[in-house]
């Protein structure tokens, strides 16, 4: 059974930052390329960051190059999102999601149960 249990979302104040963890099991997590998505309340789910099976490529929504580092340590099956200056429109709940190759794509099969991201002064 595939099962993705994200962590590390919180309160935090507009410039402070998060590290999100999402750990994976059920499946050969090297051989799959990851992703984060977040829902804002009220709204559908949006791309946030992609990384290859092994790492090697990433890819970043706009709005959080130069931000967010997306990174994977395929030894612990672990992936994580790393956010700095964290912005107001950040706020959302963060779900980590299996892409269905090693290469980065737009459709996923799995997904976390979510964990919230809150920034606010």
């Amino acid at each position: 059974e595939v099962q993705l249990v994200e962590s590390g979302g919180g309160l935090v104040q507009p410039g402070g930052s998060l590290r999100l963890s999402c750990a994976a099991s059920g499946f050969t997590f090297s051989n799959y390329a990851m992703t984060w998505v977040r829902q804002a309340p009220g709204k559908g789910f949006e791309w946030v960051s992609s990384i290859s099976n092994g790492g090697i490529h990433t890819t970043y929504r706009d709005s959080v190059k130069g931000r967010f580092t997306i990174s994977r340590d395929n030894g612990k099956n672990t992936l994580y999102l790393q956010m700095n200056s964290l912005k107001f429109e950040d706020t959302a709940v963060y779900y980590c999601a299996k892409l269905l190759g090693s290469t980065i794509g737009t459709l996923w099969d799995y997904r976390g149960q979510g964990t919230q991201v809150t920034v606010s002064s």
